[in-house]
């Protein structure tokens, strides 16, 4: 059988030679939790009688949504997972040391390519990003993978999308998932995996990766998955926790469908409320104004993420009625957006920096909003209410559009504030 990457991967965990459409048995590599999954994933660990997780150095609790505690209800939350992992001697990081977990995890290499990975979070499928069947599960589905180190799945049909041509300095990951996103709809890869390939991937930096994978499961994908390259094993080889077998998809493999989509005349885009699929150029919008600007997130809230904002807001000021919140997603890229002066251009421009944390993403703290406000957010998903009221509007936009628009106060386009030679700058780095 001529098997596409996920269905390789699969087999190479299991017995036997599963197919498509069939539930097999797997075995998993690495399998964690954050402070809000842990507390019920507990539970079903307890309920189901099992006593040991099956290797304390595979299974993770990472404190990342509530965190620092926003309340006690949350500092409770927390403190449950931080005593449960200690029991078990499980990996877990305390608060100034953590970081969004699809971030932190795929820089401290516990995310590795040919792993299959799965995480109590939707967006467990960042880790695709490193050739890694990474997919999202209830915490009960994730008590089991702790107590046994195995779970079911069913092999999924693949969608491959090919990105094509050469991508302008003003097109990012963010821009090239949204155009996907629009095309296909929400429920277009519905428990498929996304297969991802094509020439313009060549040079495609791996933050940009980690989000174009992070936002498949708004597709309905099942996983969303980067065929191992030069700059993917780079990445992990320098970072890897533990050795690792990098899995290819077979030359003639066998697809669902395929969807190809040139980024050379590719502009800017958004999602506007209130669904990730409602894409539209930005230019070909309504200059809507806005009242907060969120850069972060574990979509875009990577080095090159807050580079790029940084940059292209350097020597400028933030709007006198807009917030601009800037969450870095680990304190590794916190570290160095402060040793290349990041976090002074942000501040000078006005804008806050907070410790790395999920914040204002699901409505959690460090940027709600409220009633008839309206945000324009690097983060994955702008669903009715989803950062704060049912009222407010969410618009889903990369790195560039989100500072250019803190800087005018309305949605912008970055062409708009930027010159063809900052681009070119950008294509270097």
């Amino acid at each position: 059988m001529a098997r596409t990457l996920v269905s390789t991967i699969i087999a190479a965990h299991s017995t036997g030679s599963p197919q498509e459409g069939e539930i097999c048995k797997v075995r998993v590599d690495f399998a964690f939790a954050n402070d809000i999954t842990t507390p019920p994933a507990i539970q079903s660990f307890k309920a189901m009688g099992a006593e040991k997780v099956f290797d304390p150095l595979r299974c993770a609790v990472l404190p990342d949504h509530f965190t620092p505690n926003k309340d006690i209800a949350s500092a409770e939350q927390a403190k449950k997972g931080k005593e449960f992992a200690q029991s078990q001697k499980m990996l877990y990081w305390e608060v100034g040391r953590v970081g969004v977990e699809h971030a932190f995890l795929p820089e401290q290499g516990y995310i590795l390519p040919g792993d299959i990975v799965t995480g109590a979070d939707s967006h467990t499928c960042t880790g695709g990003a490193l050739g890694a069947l990474s997919t999202g599960m209830g915490s009960t589905d994730l008590a089991a993978v702790w107590a046994l180190g195995e779970t079911w799945l069913r092999v999924p049909p693949t969608l491959r999308v090919d990105f094509v041509g050469e991508r302008p300095g003003w097109v990012t990951g963010k821009d090239m998932i949204l155009a996907l996103l629009g095309r296909i709809g929400v429920q277009g890869a519905r428990y498929m995996a996304l297969e991802f390939g094509g020439e313009a991937l060549s040079c495609l930096p791996m933050d940009d990766r980690f989000t174009i994978a992070n936002m498949a499961v708004e597709a309905g994908g099942k996983a969303g998955i980067f065929v191992p390259d030069q700059t993917m094993l780079e990445y992990a080889s320098k970072r890897a926790s533990r050795r690792f077998t990098p899995l290819y998809p077979h030359a003639q493999a066998s697809y669902l469908r395929r969807e190809t989509i040139d980024v050379t005349n590719m502009e800017p885009v958004v999602a506007l409320p209130h669904s990730p699929d409602n894409v539209k150029a930005v230019r070909a919008c309504r200059p809507f104004h806005i009242h907060q600007v969120f850069i972060g997130s574990c979509t875009n809230g990577r080095f090159r993420d807050i580079e790029m904002a940084a940059l292209l807001l350097e020597g400028k000021k933030v709007a006198d009625n807009v917030r601009c919140i800037v969450i870095p997603a680990s304190y590794e890229v916190y570290n160095q957006a402060l040793e290349k002066g990041y976090i002074k251009i942000f501040a000078d421009a006005g804008a806050v920096v907070c410790t790395p944390t999920c914040g204002p993403c699901l409505g959690g703290h460090m940027g709600i909003l409220a009633n008839g406000e309206r945000c324009i957010s690097t983060s994955n998903r702008n669903f009715v209410g989803r950062m704060g009221h049912s009222k407010s509007e969410l618009i889903l936009a990369s790195p560039l559009v989100a500072a250019a628009s803190a800087v005018t106060g309305k949605l912008t386009d970055p062409r708009d504030i930027a010159t063809h030679e900052f681009f070119t700058r950008l294509e270097g780095k």
